[in-house]
């Protein structure tokens, strides 16, 4: 393909050619950290929103707080995938790329699809900028970039010259840069602008001019689409709108639907709520969005450390409160002992782990499920709890209900895993409507014992749940803590027919919840066949969408996604032995499968993938193709 290389400086006046029609589009900005393509892609998504589009959203930023300027390390970069209903990832492949400078250009290119449009500020392609990005030529003059569609234009230069009349210095100038190209992004997909300008008058409400010249910038970026020479690759693009179920929507991402749905589940049990936390990414969104919640009677404290969050939590639930607290991968790490406290003590407890790549560091900002085994297994002592998983980010809300309702029915730590891609990404949500959440009230104990003190660890006979007793209810004295505990008495017992007594007890109430979980379904597909793929967590939007592929192609391949990970619900092992194969994509080295394997003898046979990015779609076609090939012939 020849290149399609236009480099534009001057906008001249001729009538626009007609719109490309697409059903679905993928566009991803690429710039350096301090670049606000975050900002630019936050606010993309939002004119999507608000132009009735389904889509999905893939924030990747670097871990540095800020890398040196202009180096490959530093690229932050946003996608999104949005159209007709039905976008379940933000794409394999953008259609197109919005490169800021050369380091942006040179980590991010290589994803664009042949024949895609990569549109580049040549402002920033100085000799210095490219041998910071490692370019030993100019990519824009060596005929490397032949097999995408490239426009190069000077974006700075633009910018300057749109906020001039303000009086901004060259770098508050620059700053614009982010603004002036989500202009030329809304005409590019013929969004509208003046949801943005109200948004910048609010964000720079104590600086208007800031505010004008943002404004300003973003009106330039949107005229230079208007009126530029449209002969090449630039044009606008008519995507379709999805057709949405009337209803009430907004825009969530996982962070912000935890959040919403802890609280909903606090008010479904009808009980107050205690966040304790420690800030750590990805986890924190949850705390930033808790904080705005008081009103509903949500209490947020950030801890001086991880133990101090959980311990504060602890001792929340055990004063009648639902306590809550979260981290990711090293802070759970750090929670180890606190949870075998709650474990022992059995009071009602949920832990979000917003999982990262790991270990111990690892990749702060990258997206794994790599904590598997830490949730079911990472504790010492045999100290079960329950672990459920979300798919997606609009998921999040259920699920925490789901893990409210667990915690304090069952009087257990529930652990909800989530991952980096969820907590950052971003999807429509329906909001639901709150009166078709059954309610699970809270009843505390308060019949005081007719003679002898009272046993904490009175259970039960259904559930084997102890009962929850508030401190200082009359008559109701009783002592609980990390020590063992006589099964008849509540007293410190350490003898050993005790302790395997309230081991079996504490294994058996976990067990026992699979009779109080949902039977697992099929989410495609026959419930018998060739092949499955199983997944859980994030995995969700790539294997759906690759099954749905491969089915339209007739392959006899189902889809069965697992929300509740521990207990496993009771008929799964039934289900996945009237398959001839498992195959379960995850981003660890195999961790579900280890599980399923040993729970139910089923030969599932692992898809790894670790490297800080989701599945593409494409990698779980190849999957099921290679899976079935030879059951074909």
């Amino acid at each position: 393909m020849a290149t399609a290389l236009q480099t534009v400086d001057e906008p001249t006046t001729k009538p626009a050619p007609p719109k490309t029609h697409s059903e679905t589009m993928v566009v991803r900005f690429a710039g350096d950290s301090g670049d606000g393509m975050q900002l630019t892609g936050g606010q993309f998504t939002l004119s999507t929103a608000l132009a009735g589009d389904d889509f999905s959203t893939f924030p990747d930023f670097p871990a540095e707080i800020r890398a040196p300027q202009g180096t490959t390390f530093g690229v932050s970069a946003f996608q999104i995938n949005f159209g007709a209903n039905g976008i379940e990832t933000a794409g394999d492949e953008p259609d197109v790329l919005v490169a800021m400078n050369p380091a942006a250009l040179k980590t991010n290119v290589v994803d664009l699809r042949p024949g895609g449009l990569v549109i580049i500020d040549s402002g920033e392609f100085t000799a210095r900028n490219l041998a910071k990005a490692g370019y030993t030529a100019n990519p824009l003059e060596d005929n490397s970039l032949a097999k995408w569609q490239v426009m190069a234009f000077d974006i700075s230069r633009q910018t300057l010259e749109a906020v001039k009349p303000f009086g901004l210095g060259n770098k508050e100038a620059l700053r614009c840069k982010n603004m002036w190209t989500l202009g030329l992004a809304l005409w590019m997909f013929d969004r509208e602008r003046d949801p943005l300008i109200e948004w910048l008058k609010s964000k720079f409400s104590k600086n208007p001019v800031l505010a004008q010249a943002n404004a300003a910038a973003l009106n330039a970026g949107h005229a230079y689409g208007e009126t530029a020479e449209l002969d090449g690759p630039l044009k606008q693009f008519a995507v379709d709108a999805s057709p949405s179920a009337p209803g009430f929507y907004r825009t969530v991402t996982g962070g912000e639907s935890l959040a919403l749905g802890l609280v909903a589940g606090a008010q479904l049990a009808n009980l107050p709520m205690f966040f304790g936390s420690y800030p750590i990414t990805p986890a924190s969104p949850i705390l930033h969005a808790l904080a705005r919640l008081k009103e509903f009677g949500v209490t947020t404290f950030q801890a001086e450390d991880e133990i101090a969050a959980i311990a504060s939590a602890i001792g929340a639930s055990y004063a009648g409160s639902l306590g809550v607290t979260s981290s990711s991968g090293p802070g759970i790490a750090l929670k180890g002992e606190a949870l075998g406290l709650a474990i022992i003590t059995e009071l009602p407890l949920v832990i979000v782990n917003s999982q990262r790549g790991g270990p111990s560091t690892g990749l702060p900002t990258k997206t794994e499920q790599s904590d598997l085994y830490q949730a079911v297994y990472g504790r010492n002592g045999d100290a079960p709890l329950v672990v459920i998983a979300s798919r997606s980010p609009s998921d999040c809300f259920e699920v925490a209900i789901e893990a409210c309702r667990l915690a304090t029915q069952f009087m257990t730590p529930v652990m909800v895993l989530t991952d980096g891609y969820i907590a950052n990404a971003a999807e429509p949500w329906r909001v639901p409507d709150m009166a078709s959440f059954a309610p699970f009230p809270v009843k505390f104990h308060t019949e005081v014992p007719a003679e002898g003190r009272i046993n904490p660890y009175s259970r039960d006979p259904d559930t084997l749940a102890r009962v929850w007793i508030k401190p200082g209810t009359p008559g109701l004295t009783h002592r609980i803590g990390g020590i063992e505990k006589g099964v008849k008495t509540g007293n410190i017992n350490y003898e050993a027919d005790n302790h395997q007594a309230m081991t079996d007890i504490r294994r058996d109430k976990i067990a026992n919840i699979a009779r109080h979980i949902p039977l697992q379904d099929v989410d495609q597909g026959p419930s018998s066949g060739k092949l499955a793929m199983v997944g859980w967590g994030s995995t969700y939007g790539p294997i759906r969408k690759g099954v749905q592929r491969a089915r339209a192609k007739g392959l006899d391949v189902a889809h069965i996604h697992i929300r509740h990970i521990w207990p496993l619900p009771s008929n799964l092992g039934e289900l996945l032995r009237g398959y001839d194969k498992v195959i379960v994509p995850e981003m660890n080295t195999g961790q579900l499968k280890t599980v399923l394997r040993d729970q139910y003898l089923v030969d599932c046979q692992p898809l790894n993938k670790v490297s800080g990015h989701p599945f593409k779609i494409s990698e779980i076609e190849a999957a099921i193709d290679a899976a079935l090939a030879g059951n074909d012939r």
